[in-house]
């Protein structure tokens, strides 16, 4: 094991065990306002933080911050918080790491649930086996284990979903008014909710890409990461300016057909181990947005996959593309198969992905599921962002029109982010 310097061992512990502050500047390049900007500062540098105190300078306000470990090792890996900057303005901001005075814990603006589903629980509201996490072997689907098939997400304007299952797909929740809703609903509210002005389920997804799914693909179609040694999902942050889901595929072999036995296909002991590697997925929403950021990793770089991704052709829709990796639609369906129709009504719904140029390999001409594209990882790491709207808000977008405008606004944040420095 290799060894730090005496000098340098005696500087991180110097630090983790004693107060200090940082300097923080961000700016906005841009000639447009921007809300909700977030701030993410790489704590690797700073030994063991324990606590963290954002505070604006010209203000001298205390900001909602969170400290996230993302690989699970007991120490944070990031500190988070969220800015306004109007048209090329920049702003300061005091970090105090470890201070003796503990800050507040601000009430939550994100919420995260996973649970396991409960056969003496009739109602699809009031399930209440919450877990933070469920690893399965491979040929194990935990789909119908989990109440609303994997974890839900979501800020007071959208709430996500993603699938425990080979598919993974990305599904959505709409609401009438802004607020956060799930812990109440689950996913499914019921009549008298409905009643109350909640929101609901508003897209059916089925076999396609949902909103933005991480799919294989096999030179003809994409393909559902069907044999996995070892899937997981888990909660990674709960807030309270953000939550993080993981999902990890552990010896995923691209482009395999799906797993009959757990052991292997032809009942034997023996399982093709070459050709695998680990795929994981983060979705990371922040509060008051309503685009969700997926970063994307892989373990060995040499043997990347092909991989796709895209957006469901909702029934009736007109499409958008600016051909350089924005893509979106506005259409018309209902959110259930239209046997499961009796109850609901046809939702009008916006949806869009944003994947950096370099990334695209392809943009498919749509077809009766989908507007697809192929992908490629340059590198180990891959990030892109997804976003939907529903016609239901009594603060969002109404036509196609406003929401193709709001795709393109939101390209460009993505494509010039703010500048941050730390002094």
């Amino acid at each position: 094991m290799k060894r730090l310097p005496t000098a340098a061992l005696l500087l991180v512990i110097a630090f983790s065990a004693q107060a200090a502050t940082i300097q923080v500047e961000v700016q906005n390049p841009s000639k447009f306002q921007r809300d909700c900007v977030p701030v993410v500062i790489d704590l690797s540098a700073y030994g063991l933080v324990n606590t963290a105190t954002v505070t604006e300078k010209a203000s001298a306000r205390i900001l909602p911050s969170q400290l996230d470990d993302l690989d699970q090792d007991g120490r944070p890996d990031e500190l988070c918080f969220l800015t306004t900057l109007a048209p090329r303005e920049s702003r300061s901001f005091q970090v105090e790491f470890n201070g003796t005075q503990q800050p507040e814990t601000p009430e939550s603006e994100v919420y995260v649930e996973m649970l396991l589903s409960s056969k003496k629980v009739k109602e699809e509201n009031k399930h209440d086996i919450y877990i933070s996490s469920l690893t399965v072997d491979r040929g194990v689907n935990p789909y119908n284990q989990l109440h609303h098939h994997g974890a839900a997400f979501e800020n007071e304007l959208v709430a996500y979903r993603i699938y425990f299952d080979h598919r993974q797909t990305v599904d959505i929740y709409g609401k009438y008014h802004k607020g956060l809703e799930l812990r109440q609903t689950q996913f499914y509210p019921d009549e008298a909710q409905k009643q109350a002005g909640f929101g609901d389920d508003i897209l059916w997804v089925g076999n396609t890409f949902g909103v933005g799914t991480l799919r294989g693909y096999d030179g003809q179609q994409p393909t559902m990461l069907h044999d996995v040694m070892h899937r997981s999902q888990r909660i990674v942050a709960r807030g309270p300016v953000r939550t993080i889901v993981e999902i990890s595929d552990e010896g995923w072999l691209p482009n395999a057909p799906a797993v009959k036995n757990p052991l292997s296909d032809d009942g034997k002991q023996s399982i093709q181990t070459e050709g695998r590697l680990d795929l994981t997925t983060r979705y990371t929403l922040y509060a008051h947005r309503r685009d969700c950021q997926v970063d994307v990793f892989i373990s060995d770089v040499t043997t990347a996959p092909r991989l796709s991704t895209g957006i469901i052709n909702v029934k009736n829709s007109v499409e958008y593309s600016d051909h350089h990796g924005l893509r979106g639609c506005w259409g018309t369906d209902w959110p259930v198969s239209e046997k499961d129709s009796v109850g609901h009504k046809r939702e009008t719904v916006g949806l869009g992905i944003c994947l950096p140029q370099q990334s695209v390999v392809s943009e498919w001409p749509a077809d009766s599921d989908n507007y697809g594209f192929e992908i490629s990882m340059r590198g180990a790491h891959l990030c892109y962002h997804i976003t939907f709207g529903s016609d239901n808000e009594d603060f969002g977008y109404h036509t196609a029109d406003d929401w193709f405008e709001y795709l393109r606004q939101w390209k460009r944040e993505i494509d010039t982010p703010a500048r941050t420095t730390i002094h």
